[in-house]
């Protein structure tokens, strides 16, 4: 099948099992319940689960055993999403087109929601995972906590909100990047791979595209939040200069910003070069990465 399709597909198996890991909101409480599933289902590109299903696939690795992974990296990507946009945080109002989890519901629920959605990822990769030996999820749960904690994903927004109104260097703000986007991301490529039957080399190889990706992801999102409006990104367009945040853009400029994109863009395609056409799913979501308009 074509790109198009393939994604359309993973997006829709991995918004039904999201659906199915999520509490029903007949259970209670109701309301935290329901703002859970606010916060995660009917939104998102869902880029992830995209790339967890692509590395599982250069190793043979059945959709059924992605799908939890799959769903854990974006229950923490999407739990790191409603505790960003709290006014302790970035402060924002709009997410997915939609007002942001504190804003439909309040700040409390919101701060729960951020909780459990954590916490319900851990449980759903903790569950018994048909085909995948005790060891090797006992190492992907090693690597999705080491990617979501002060190593990784929360480490780095710390690090972004004590860069407001600092000059940082290129070095300092990819330093920044490699654990606020780029950990999460690289977690999401490497579960996939450990879905199906990576060596360590592979694994290597794998870790250094997702390094490169990480960056590239970034970047972009930096060149989007100047060049497009609120209603395309589905979230408050420049917001990072209003509140004086490092950017690629504000270091860099624009037009140097995406030259640096398409090296990263390049060096992301040159990793994979070990697996062949077996990876061309993800030299297709490089390539998505870089020319998505929201």
């Amino acid at each position: 099948m074509n790109f198009s399709t393939w994604m359309s597909a993973v997006q829709q198996r991995t918004e039904l099992a999201l659906e199915a890991a999520l509490p029903a909101t007949g259970l209670a409480p109701a309301r935290l319940h329901e703002a859970m599933r606010y916060a995660v289902l009917g939104g998102g590109k869902r880029v992830r689960p995209l790339l967890c299903h692509a590395a599982g696939s250069i190793f043979g690795a059945d959709s059924g055993a992605i799908d939890a992974p799959a769903v854990a990296v974006e229950l923490i990507h999407a739990y790191s999403l409603v505790h960003d946009d709290l006014p302790c945080m970035d402060d924002d109002v709009l997410r997915r087109g939609k007002p942001t989890c504190h804003v439909e519901f309040d700040e409390a629920t919101a701060l729960l929601v951020g909780d459990a959605l954590q916490t319900q990822a851990f449980h759903i990769l903790s569950s018994p995972l048909a085909g995948i030996a005790a060891g090797r999820q006992l190492d992907m749960l090693h690597l999705l906590a080491l990617a979501s904690g002060s190593r990784g994903m929360a480490g780095g927004q710390a690090i972004d909100l004590a860069a407001v109104g600092q000059q940082l260097t290129i070095g300092e703000l990819e330093f920044m990047h490699i654990h606020k986007t780029g950990a999460l991301i690289r977690a999401a490529v490497l579960l996939g791979a450990h879905c199906g039957e990576a060596t360590p080399n592979a694994l290597e190889s794998l870790g250094r595209f997702a390094n490169r990706i990480g960056l590239l992801f970034q970047v972009v999102d930096d060149i989007l939040d100047v060049e497009a409006s609120t209603a395309t990104l589905g979230k408050t367009a420049g917001k990072d200069a209003a509140q004086n945040k490092p950017t690629y853009v504000n270091i860099l400029g624009v037009t140097e910003a995406k030259t640096m994109a398409s090296k990263l863009r390049q060096d992301a395609h040159d990793a994979l070069t070990p697996f062949g056409e077996a990876a061309l799913r993800l030299h297709e979501l490089t390539d998505f990465i870089v020319e998505r308009t929201f």
